[in-house]
């Protein structure tokens, strides 16, 4: 039974590790131990700790073993099944994200309407609880309540929390008006000078912030003579480091511009924010914002962020890959146009209702039901381009959509490295799925998709298309240890259920 058991372990920790794209070489690397260590490990041929288990797991961004529960959560999928009815769309969680890390520019109290419960939330309210930010969920655990202390305690912070969170890079812009000097823990793989965190450095470096990364943790000094005196060109449009620099430009005493941002939905969403904190937004939508700053921000504020549209295009491709007709209410549909302009080109059957507003008074949102249809692959390549373009997060989607179409379909996945290699996990499903290169994907269907049992993808959106083409094939599947899946979306596989899929949660270690 035991070795049973460290087989099990071993197997687990070899997916993981393959998913990353490691050798074992480099995660002995990681763990300051030997390649044979590993082999014999996931072997399951030598005795293994929880606290081994626990830093495999934290080195692989992979939830091997939760310490204080059963163990990872995996999901047994009998497909095949229609679903119907209607399903509401979640606030967005990249929104909620970067409205928890703008509640620091805040004295007062900030309330949060209906905040995403996903891991990714979690992680950022144990850090924010650690250095003395006091939060709750109220009104029956919909809402986020949030007051931060009159100093924040950084030397407390929690470090395992705040390193499972790529959020954390932006804390930077808030922190940089509260302190002169600070350190921060960064996740794994943001070193300094990669395309990820240059950026953010480039555009906060105007505000005084000088930051060097050494063991593990950033180490912030602010000059305060330093002040932006031109505008700021972003090196890269990118949403978070947009919204690093409208964080440091909101309590910057005086006029910023920001050139080449992101218009992104959790962009709108932040600046909405932060014009019911009494920081005036111009050109919001647009690629040049004009950010008048205050010095100080002390305002009891409450707010409701909109729906998120990759959790809406989630929803739209389940209906799409089961062949069934569903409502999704609540779509951000200036947000997934070109998206259902695509769709439309292939075939897709579909209406809308007219637009209304989202809770926070600005969003268009419509109700949207999608019936099966006859699909064929688009003429022209999948790729994606900052907004207004097709979102670089709803890539993944269409691959699974045109797995399902008649005909070849070209996903150029240009953004990041290396996840369209996630997408062929698609293969052991039933896929025709040709890696052509780190970033494009051949993609052939129709697609008669099969049960398998297999590891989930470390990348969030291929591990939910995964979890979808179970939906579509016949029999049981079983997609195991999909804390990554729980990052980003709150209780998928219940909503699913309620929908007429049939998805059973268990652990098994």
């Amino acid at each position: 039974m035991a070795d049973d058991y460290l087989v099990r372990i071993g197997r687990l920790i070899r997916d993981a590790r393959q998913h990353r794209g490691w050798t074992q070489s480099q995660l002995a690397e990681a763990l300051g131990t030997s390649q044979s260590a590993v082999n014999r490990i996931e072997r399951g041929n030598q005795n293994i700790s929880l606290e081994m288990i626990a830093r495999i797991g934290e080195a692989l961004d992979s939830e091997i073993v939760s310490l204080g529960y059963a163990g990872p959560m995996h999901l047994r999928v009998v497909g095949g099944r229609r679903l119907s009815g209607a399903i509401d769309v979640k606030t967005s969680k990249n929104a909620c994200v970067a409205l928890l890390c703008a509640a620091l520019l805040n004295q007062g109290r900030t309330v949060l309407r209906r905040v995403a419960r996903i891991e990714e939330v979690y992680r950022l309210l144990e850090v924010l609880g650690s250095v003395g930010v006091r939060t709750r969920w109220i009104n029956d655990g919909v809402d986020l309540e949030i007051v931060p202390p009159a100093e924040l305690d950084l030397a407390a912070i929690d470090a395992d929390a705040a390193r499972r969170t790529r959020s954390i890079i932006m804390f930077l812009g808030p922190l940089l008006h509260r302190m002169d000097q600070f350190k921060l823990p960064y996740a794994g793989g943001c070193d300094l000078g990669t395309r990820t965190v240059e950026p953010h450095m480039i555009a906060l470096r105007r505000f005084g912030l000088d930051l060097a990364a050494t063991e593990g943790q950033y180490h912030a000094v602010v000059d305060r003579s330093v002040r932006p005196d031109r505008p700021i060109v972003l090196t890269e449009r990118g949403d978070t480091v947009t919204e690093n620099a409208l964080l440091a430009a909101a309590r910057h005493d005086g006029t910023t511009v920001i050139r080449n941002a992101s218009s992104n939905y959790m962009v709108q969403d932040l600046c909405f924010f932060l014009e019911a904190l009494g920081v005036k937004v111009d050109g919001i939508g647009t690629t040049t914002l004009t950010v008048h700053g205050v010095p100080t921000i002390d305002v009891d504020v409450d707010y409701s962020p909109s729906e998120d549209p990759v959790e809406a295009m989630s929803l739209v491709a389940a209906a799409v890959m089961t062949e069934s007709e569903l409502t999704v209410r609540r779509v951000p549909i200036e947000f997934l146009e070109i998206e259902l302009a695509v769709l439309e080109e292939m075939g897709l059957d579909h209406d809308r209702t007219p637009e209304y507003f989202a809770d926070n008074g600005r969003t268009r949102l419509v109700d949207l039901t999608v019936r099966p249809s006859k699909l064929q692959a688009p003429i022209d390549k999948i790729h994606p381009m900052p907004f207004p373009g097709l979102n670089i997060d709803n890539v993944p989607f269409f691959a699974a959509i045109a797995a399902a179409a008649q005909g070849k379909t070209l996903i150029h996945d240009w953004v990041y490295d290396n996840r369209a290699i996630y997408l062929t996990d698609l293969n052991r499903l039933g896929g025709r799925l040709q890696l052509l290169d780190p970033h494009r994907v051949l993609v052939e269907g129709p697609t008669r998709w099969r049960a398998a049992e297999m590891m989930c993808p470390p990348a969030l959106r291929p591990a939910v298309v995964v979890l979808l083409a179970m939906m579509a094939a016949e029999g049981t599947s079983v997609l195991r240890n999909v804390y990554v899946i729980n990052r980003g979306y709150e209780d998928l596989a219940e909503r699913l259920n309620s929908i007429g899929a049939q998805i059973e949660i268990f652990r098994d270690i």
